[in-house]
């Protein structure tokens, strides 16, 4: 199929029309949908999986290394190693205030500012969850305020040993891989 130019010469991709949501199911966590749709003149229907949101931290302590936490997650029934994160309490939450509580939580350290570092969708092509990512510095000891069913362990990285874990193809969570890159890059030596 050929694809039009707009006036500015970029692609014009061919409209996709909702038709119809249906909810499937309601998790903890989530919501799965079945939506109809209209794409390229032929009805289908999509899988959509409705997140309200998250946030993350790339926690580093006084000697520059960062904190990650390594913690079993069913979907690949194993142990992974990630930063910090946790979805919101409720739909309207600040991200910001998530972040603040996921760090102490899961790690057993506070701060007093988080810094912006950038802001990603996990898995566009199915699901709408949004994540905003933040630097913590200058940590104070405190204590992991961890939910009854999470078991997470608490570790030291440098940057690089952190890069070559990602390059490798050994760290391949999308929000941890987005903000080790992120970081690298802003803070990087």
């Amino acid at each position: 199929m050929m694809e039009e130019k707009n006036k500015e010469g970029q692609n014009q991709i061919p409209a996709v029309i909702r038709l119809d949501r249906q909810l499937k199911y309601t998790g903890t966590i989530l919501k799965i949908y079945e939506d109809t749709v209209m794409a390229n003149g032929h009805e289908a229907h999509w899988d959509f999986i409705h997140h309200d949101g998250a946030a993350a931290v790339v926690a580093v302590d006084d000697e520059g290394y960062l904190l990650m936490v390594r913690q079993y997650r069913n979907a690949l029934d194993r142990e992974t190693l990630e930063i910090p994160a946790g979805k919101l309490d409720a739909p309207g939450e600040p991200k910001i205030e998530c972040a603040y509580r996921e760090l102490e939580e899961e790690t057993g350290y506070r701060c007093e500012h988080l810094e912006y570092l950038m802001s990603m969708n996990t898995t566009v092509a199915f699901c709408d969850e949004f994540i905003d990512i933040f630097v913590a510095r200058n940590l104070i000891p405190s204590k992991q305020n961890l939910d009854e069913d999470e078991v997470i362990h608490v570790e030291r990285w440098k940057l690089e040993d952190l890069l070559e874990l990602i390059y490798s193809g050994k760290m391949t969570d999308a929000k941890t891989t987005a903000a080790i890159l992120a970081y690298a890059r802003k803070y990087g030596k």
